[in-house]
């Protein structure tokens, strides 16, 4: 009794020894040693089953290890370990379950595991199903991140199986959409799958669209009769939706009609087979015309010497006998249906955040138009002054705001400097040459065009000599980094969004000077009526004088905005000073707000023709002149013309 006893107890431990040796991870790679060593993508799948079904704690690790190819192998005992630093002598073995130091080896005693590319894909997409249930929450994202980037049909099971143990909102939500989308691409049931399809309806991102078009995609197909059992999307008219040749290629593909030879090919094939001046039998002095060469040919084509020719009227032929389709790859026609119906919804809401984001694209460039343009709608009002140099005290403007940048390392500080400083610099500039310039020939509209437009030529050249002829960078702070994302399809960059709100700040500011102060009294008075102006104590002298500088100081401003996004060169302000002329003709001459109205119709229409023409922006820019030399003739005072006196000057 006692001895079966004992004989039992040996046998128990030897069996749970023998099962505990099965399931150490060494063990299961010893088992496929020659698998693991050589790793491909055809011998990688029953090793990873192996070691998944193993539910060892020490599988992802594994894997992680053997992905960044830091697992050898000993030659002699085909053992498997980690090794950290393969540059040590000896080689510092590390244990595979463990994690521990068990020993030292010459590194010509080891073998190094490389998988390749492919192999190690594959691993990466297994080692997902573990990721998503690890306890750090940047793993479980990073698993997601790698599905949403290369998924397969294992990863619709993992998520299944993880999407309720989730505990944070935001990654089960994640999750689940993920979940959907995986639905739709590899589940085999067509009520899962039409279920995740209907549960987009109007959603336009991009994963969304990307997992329904598939599902759309079509092949052209060719049949005696239209078959019932296909999912077909359309059939194909020949001659209309589908060329003629393009349809008989298809049968000629299809073994259901012989290969169509050139008439070229024809001759040169009767040519081959004359003989005593004779083409199987028929004289080639009778082969005169078309008919009796398609006669000759045909004969030899019964004799067998040469391939079947076909004539237009025989393909012409061949083609009525067959229906032409476009068939759905994807074979249930309730899933089709449900995608096209689901990506009908998306597009249509596609359209209208296409029309938005153009809508916000003009606004953005209005924004930045006005503010090049307010500068020059004051010293053009008031002093009836054409400003070929505007552009440049834009240009001046944004050198400052690299100037500063050099001595304020930290750019948020830098651009409320800036700011205020291009003011300040341009202000002085534009006081100058109104002083030393433009003062002297007032009422000499020519001369004074020729004068600042050779004022604006050695103003650039003038910056090239300083800063050289390299595009300078004025960098924006951070918080003014990317772009204020809505959705797939409506962004805009924080830094158009800060100009914008910059435009609309000056626009109440001048608004509050020319309504609420003396200065913009006096403005309007001068810009009104100069005789009688004077007559009433008011210097018009001096105030074309202030009135120049602010309008420069403006442009100055102008320019350290558009600096943030637009390269610092010597020509930055000549690509806007066109634009700006226009936007105050179109406006109203001296009118903030026609100024206001011709910057929003001029971008707007600037992005309308680039939607039309996104390839050719130069294209658009002509094509904006020309609508504003027909606008002008209708209404030459422009959108919002002054009123009184002035209006008649």
């Amino acid at each position: 009794m006692i001895r079966t006893f004992l004989f039992l107890v040996v046998y128990f431990v030897s069996v749970l020894s023998v099962s505990a040796q099965q399931n150490d991870l060494q063990s299961i790679l010893n088992q496929n040693s020659k698998a693991v060593e050589r790793a491909s993508r055809k011998t990688l799948q029953p090793v990873l089953k192996s070691l998944i079904d193993s539910k060892l704690k020490e599988v992802p690790i594994f894997l992680e290890k053997w992905r960044a190819k830091k697992v050898w192998i000993r030659k002699s005992d085909k053992q498997f370990f980690y090794i950290n630093n393969k540059n040590s002598t000896p080689i510092k073995l590390i244990d595979i379950s463990s994690g521990e130091i068990v020993g030292l080896e010459p590194k010509n005693k080891l073998k190094q595991l490389k998988p390749n590319s492919g192999v190690r894909s594959i691993i990466a997409s297994t080692l997902v199903q573990f990721q998503l249930i690890d306890i750090d929450k940047n793993r479980r994202l990073a698993a997601l991140k790698a599905i949403e980037r290369d998924a397969n049909s294992s990863h619709l099971n993992a998520l299944r199986a993880t999407i309720n143990k989730e505990p944070l909102p935001s990654i089960k939500a994640r999750m689940l959409r993920l979940e959907r989308l995986l639905t739709i691409r590899f589940d085999e049931n067509p009520t899962k799958r039409i279920k995740a399809i209907n549960g987009f309806a109007g959603d336009t991102n991009v994963d969304v669209r990307a997992a329904l078009n598939p599902i759309l995609q079509t092949k052209i197909a060719v049949s005696t009769i239209l078959p019932e059992d296909k999912n077909i999307a359309k059939i194909l008219k020949v001659g209309d939706s589908i060329s003629t040749q393009v349809a008989y290629d298809i049968l000629v593909k299809n073994k259901l009609a012989p290969a169509q030879i050139s008439i070229q090919e024809r001759d040169k094939s009767l040519i081959a087979n004359i003989k005593n001046s004779e083409i199987a039998g028929i004289k080639t002095s009778t082969l005169d015309n078309e008919q009796s060469r398609i006669i000759a040919y045909q004969t030899l084509v019964k004799i067998g010497a040469v391939p079947d020719f076909v004539t237009n009227e025989q393909r012409a032929k061949s083609l009525k006998e067959f229906v032409f389709f476009n068939q759905y790859i994807e074979t249930n026609k309730t899933v089709t249906t449900a995608a096209k119906k689901t990506l009908d919804t998306i597009n249509a809401r596609v359209k209208v955040f296409s029309f938005i984001d153009l809508g916000l694209d003009g606004l953005s460039l209005a924004s930045i138009y006005f503010l090049a343009a307010i500068g020059l709608a004051i010293t053009f009002g008031v002093m009836g002054v054409i400003n070929m140099a505007h552009g440049e005290f834009i240009m001046i403007g944004a050198y400052t705001g690299y100037v500063v940048q050099q001595f304020v390392p930290n750019y948020t500080a830098s651009i409320i400097i800036a700011l205020p400083l291009a003011f300040i610099v341009a202000f002085a500039a534009g006081v100058a040459l109104e002083r030393l310039v433009i003062r002297h020939l007032m009422h000499r509209p020519l001369e004074t065009l020729l004068a600042t437009f050779g004022i604006s030529i050695a103003l650039q050249q003038l910056a090239k000599n300083i800063f050289g002829t390299q595009a300078r960078p004025l960098t924006s702070p951070d918080w003014l980094g990317g772009s204020w994302v809505i959705n797939d399809i409506i962004s805009i960059s924080y830094i158009r969004v800060a100009i914008f709100f910059l435009a609309l700040a000056f626009l109440f500011l001048l608004l509050f000077i020319l309504k609420r102060t003396r200065l913009g009294l006096e403005v309007r008075a001068v810009t009104q009526n100069p005789r009688m102006a004077s007559s009433m104590g008011i210097n018009p002298d001096k105030i074309n004088m202030l009135t120049f500088g602010l309008g420069s100081g403006i442009a100055g401003i102008a320019g350290v905005a558009i600096g943030l996004f637009a390269q610092v060169t010597s020509e930055l302000g000549s690509g806007y000073i066109v634009q700006s002329f226009m936007t105050v003709v179109v406006g109203g001459v001296g009118n903030i707000w026609g100024t206001l109205a011709g910057a929003s119709m001029i971008g707007g229409l600037q992005k309308i023709i680039e939607w039309f023409n996104p390839s050719n922006t130069l294209a658009a820019q002509t094509y904006m002149i020309i609508f504003i030399i027909i606008f002008i003739q209708f209404k030459p005072k422009g959108i919002v013309a002054l009123k009184g006196r002035a209006a008649g000057d």
